[in-house]
């Protein structure tokens, strides 16, 4: 078959799914606050946060794949706006950890159906206040797209709904290893120290958050 009969150059293919794999596996905000969640909540409760991550992931892919995140580099102060606004966020989620009841009961996996929400709605809310996804899109799509192949929207849709593929797999991974660390670490954890430690935690991660993002 003629590499024009694909949607894609399948010579990118390989290497897109490397690159991607090494982003998603270089230690970062979304990968520190899903570890914080299982770690603390449980398995159930990190899936949740996957899953809220991952639509925001693929938020940002759909706007940058129509041109809408190109309004990040040409309006800066939209930008900062954004990334401060993320870290506000996270800064919000370390008072809440702390002063939740809640946030300091030992790790169950029999997470009532609220929490699961909960954290699905902040692991989406996070990843759209985190702007250097948009730009993770402009920047790297672009060098993998061929003009003798489908049109750039549908390679553009086409190699970003690999990626999502790739970074579920990852932050998957990091729910399991993080909540089973979880059960053996925090399973003696008293209420107060738990919360101190997830508050603390998630203080790091958005301190994090405002080092990475920085532009």
């Amino acid at each position: 078959m003629p590499h024009s009969a694909w949607p894609v150059d399948p010579g990118v293919i390989l290497p897109f799914l490397i690159a991607v794999a090494l982003i998603e596996l270089t230690p970062g905000p979304n990968m520190g606050w899903l570890a914080m969640v299982s770690l603390t909540r449980g398995r159930m409760a990190g899936a949740a946060a996957v899953g809220g991550v991952t639509l925001g992931l693929a938020v940002w892919m759909l706007a940058s794949a129509f041109g809408l995140t190109q309004v990040l580099l040409t309006w800066p102060w939209l930008y900062q706006t954004i990334r401060w606004a993320g870290v506000a966020f996270l800064f919000w989620l370390a008072w809440d950890a702390w002063k939740s009841p809640g946030a300091g009961d030992a790790v169950s996996e029999d997470a009532p159906r609220r929490d699961l929400g909960q954290a699905f709605v902040r692991g989406l809310a996070g990843n759209l206040l985190n702007p250097k996804a948009a730009v993770f899109y402009v920047a790297l799509l672009p060098t993998f797209i061929r003009p003798d192949h489908a049109g750039a929207l549908v390679q553009a849709l086409t190699l970003g709904t690999l990626h999502l593929l790739v970074a579920l797999m990852v932050h998957g991974l990091i729910v399991l290893g993080a909540a089973g660390a979880g059960a053996r670490l925090l399973t003696d954890a008293k209420g107060p120290w738990l919360r101190a430690g997830s508050a603390l935690g998630i203080v790091a991660v958005a301190l994090w958050m405002a080092w990475e993002t920085r532009g």
